[in-house]
């Protein structure tokens, strides 16, 4: 680290921090994943060929490793988002046959009428949808058979 000249800043802070040596090695790229192994040592030249090796087969595992969990991680969220927006269509989907109901409309009026309770409620349509099925399931008897 004595003689390392590439970024002054940074090899002053490790040698005051006692890293003498670092090892530096970059991970197979994936998507828009990447990232590095860093290996220090209290020791002046600490690694050698054969410990350029070992991290490098290392750093494959590792980017290997580090790929699969963005994987899961991305395949986690978008799960959610999927649930979600079955969740919001349903609940959408509710409120549209309400309104059909009450005012013998279309599936097109009907939607075109809770995008204007969206807006003037200042709400997501899904928020009024939700709003409008919960004052209906709170009114019982209102919309039982004659």
């Amino acid at each position: 680290m004595a003689t390392e000249s590439r970024c002054p800043d940074w090899t002053a802070r490790a040698l005051r921090a006692g890293a003498l040596s670092s090892l530096s090695i970059g991970l197979p790229p994936h998507a828009t994943v990447s990232g590095a192994l860093n290996l220090y040592a209290t020791e002046p030249h600490a690694f050698d060929d054969h410990a350029v090796v070992v991290g490098q087969a290392f750093a494959g595992f590792a980017g290997l490793a580090m790929a699969n969990d963005y994987l899961n991680d991305a395949r986690t969220t978008l799960s959610r988002h999927a649930d979600a927006a079955m969740a919001s269509g349903a609940v959408i989907e509710q409120a549209t046959g309400i309104i059909m109901g009450e005012r013998r409309c279309t599936p097109a009026e009907a939607f075109a009428v809770l995008t204007a309770m969206a807006q003037d409620t200042n709400r997501t349509v899904r928020e009024a949808a939700q709003a409008l099925v919960a004052r209906t399931v709170e009114t019982p008897g209102k919309y039982d058979a004659p």
